[in-house]
């Protein structure tokens, strides 16, 4: 309700913008989260999805088709790229699953940056508006993490979990693994081609590659991981904390904010797995400990 009043009562458009940049953020860690977090294939070529969509979004709302019709088609397309692609993905298990995932955005990025070198232009720039771009990305934001909380409390959310813990262990359950696998990542592809959808809005120029850098596969993941992968919260937490300390460190450390990231990532994987999801579980857990020998004492 806050964030739905900020444009209402708050005109800067620089903080809007910030704003609109951490929901964009959280829209591609929670869709990254259901395949990646809840059925625990690590997929590294996200930017090949978000790319898809917002190019697809991009031409076809150029070429006079009505933007909502182009907003789907983009996320449609990319199911459709992942289909494609999901069924021999999906053979490698692992680390060569996500090196095949990055492969694919490696291949998608030079295609793109080969086939639309130049800068395209919002084909409706007299109506531009930001609060409507504010507004699809909040709502964009809301519905991708509440499928997400519906579908891992569903059958097929407790299949995919058990996937992660151990597919072997799952097929000889009767899961069927392949199809668990392909749903979660027909769901996130198709969250993650609606984001891109929503960035080709949101833009007024840009550069049709742009979508395909690999950054748009890293900083989701690290979004996941920093606040805890494979919970719901986790990946608005980690959205808030990236977007917050990219801030900070690009104002005073410049270029150098990029190892303080790669450092921190390492680390959290190392030693917190869980993020900071499980820091705080922990700090609670300390608490309730110390609350309950006090109260023993007493």
């Amino acid at each position: 309700a806050v964030l739905a009043l900020l444009p209402v009562f708050y005109k800067n458009d620089s903080t809007i913008s910030l704003v609109l940049y951490v929901l964009l953020y959280i829209c591609l860690a929670s869709s990254w989260n259901i395949l990646g977090g809840y059925t625990g294939q690590t997929n590294l070529g996200a930017a090949a999805f978000f790319g898809v969509g917002s190019l697809v979004t991009r031409l076809l709302w150029i070429a006079g088709i009505p933007f909502w019709l182009s907003f789907l088609a983009g996320g449609l397309a990319a199911v459709i790229l992942a289909m494609l692609i999901g069924v021999p993905a999906f053979k490698l298990r692992g680390v060569y699953f996500a090196i095949g995932t990055l492969a694919l955005a490696l291949m998608l990025n030079i295609t793109a940056g080969n086939t639309f070198p130049d800068m395209s232009y919002n084909p409706d720039l007299a109506n531009y508006t930001l609060s409507s771009r504010y507004y699809l990305f909040l709502g964009l934001a809301v519905a991708i993490v509440g499928a997400a909380f519906f579908l891992v409390r569903s059958k097929v959310g407790l299949g995919m979990m058990a996937v992660r813990e151990g597919e072997d262990a799952a097929e000889s359950l009767g899961i069927n693994a392949l199809k668990h696998k392909l749903i979660a990542f027909a769901a996130s592809a198709f969250f993650a081609g609606l984001a891109g959808a929503a960035f080709a809005y949101y833009h007024v120029s840009y550069y049709l590659y742009m979508p395909f850098g690999l950054e748009w596969s890293f900083d989701p993941m690290m979004m996941a991981y920093i606040g805890g992968q494979g919970t719901i919260i986790g990946p608005i937490i980690g959205a808030l904390f990236f977007v917050g300390l990219k801030q900070l460190l690009v104002w005073n450390v410049g270029g150098f904010h990029l190892i303080i990231f790669g450092t921190l990532f390492i680390i959290i994987v190392l030693f917190l797995p869980g993020g900071l999801v499980e820091l705080w579980q922990k700090i609670r857990d300390l608490y309730v400990k110390r609350s309950g020998k006090k109260k023993n004492i007493s």
